[in-house]
């Protein structure tokens, strides 16, 4: 698992832990995503499959994707489709993938690079492996989040962000034994590159065998952590949950997130690998179909209509 390692940890700023009096916060849930396929055919796992929305929010949607390794000729994305409403954020761990969309933003991800796309009032953008990695075959593992705007930003002015793996702040855990690679938003002082209209924090967790992890968190943002890989407990000591791979935690309310790695992982990676997502919940109402995020089901015909119309933008005449 490429995305940002480094070598000595104890090279890193640490988060210092969390003060006495802070508040644990308990595991509401423990859910496995189901698998499915996306675009042309890639696999997925819906990491959000089956949990209340309003455990959720400000987030509406997460996959998987991969991990997979393909062969020559296999590699799979999406054709151009529309979006309204909302952020999609894609995060690279292993392979590479190109975007590009109809407001002129576009770029090549690859191990550890996010691309940050504002759908906003409306864009048109396409998600593929580029032609070289199609014909080679390769391994293919990232995610995509969708994070809800609210209904003031719902009309904003599309934007793209190209958030390379450089540029992610990097801290270790109190101990040294964890990895955190601070995408967006902001913890314990040390913010993420990505630029967000809702407030969040991203966080993509690396934690070695027998490690435990105790961070900060806002009190006024929910809690949720993903499992890429390996196995461990989650919450505090006197109340902990197990989850492994593909596996969803939801927690409560409280000051503070944990998480431990067990002594033993099974796998190639032998870590316990991490997506932590934190939001302030926005609170409104949420219509949701397909490519589309709006308030009312008014809205959402109204979004239909416009794509119909060409009111989204226009596929551009160098389309990849």
């Amino acid at each position: 698992m490429p995305a940002v390692t480094v070598e000595n940890l104890l090279t890193l700023p640490r988060v210092a832990a969390p003060a006495l009096e802070a508040r644990p916060r308990p595991v509401r849930s423990v859910t496995t995503a189901p698998r499915g396929f996306e675009g042309e055919g890639f696999p997925v796992r819906r990491a959000f499959q089956g949990v209340d929305l309003a455990l959720l929010d400000p987030f509406i949607h997460l996959d998987q994707m991969g991990e997979v390794e393909y062969a020559p000729g296999e590699p799979k994305g999406t054709p151009w489709h529309p979006h309204r409403g909302f952020e999609t954020v894609t995060y690279m761990i292993d392979g590479t993938f190109e975007h590009q969309d109809s407001h002129g933003g576009g770029g090549v991800i690859t191990n550890g690079d996010t691309q940050w796309m504002t759908a906003g009032a409306g864009i048109l953008h396409i998600e593929k492996p580029p032609e070289w990695l199609v014909a080679a075959g390769g391994l293919f593992h990232g995610f995509q989040l969708w994070v809800n705007l609210p209904t003031k930003d719902k009309f904003l002015q599309p934007k793209y962000q190209d958030i390379r793996a450089r540029d992610v702040a990097l801290l270790t855990s109190a101990d040294g034994a964890a990895l955190l690679r601070v995408i967006a938003g902001e913890l314990a002082g040390h913010r993420g590159p990505g630029a967000t209209h809702t407030p969040i924090v991203m966080v993509h967790a690396t934690l070695h065998p027998g490690a435990r992890l105790d961070l900060p968190w806002p009190a006024d943002f929910n809690a949720l952590a993903y499992v890429l890989n390996g196995s461990g407990t989650f919450g505090p000591t006197e109340h902990e949950a197990r989850a492994h791979g593909g596996q969803l935690v939801v927690y409560g309310a409280g000051d503070t997130i944990s998480a431990s790695a067990d002594a033993t992982i099974e796998g190639p990676a032998q870590t316990l690998d991490l997506l932590l997502l934190g939001g302030l919940p926005i609170g409104e109402p949420v219509a949701w179909y397909g490519p589309f995020v709006m308030n009312t089901h008014a809205e959402l015909a109204q979004a239909f209509s416009d794509y119909k119309h060409g009111r989204l933008g226009q596929i551009p005449a160098d389309a990849i």
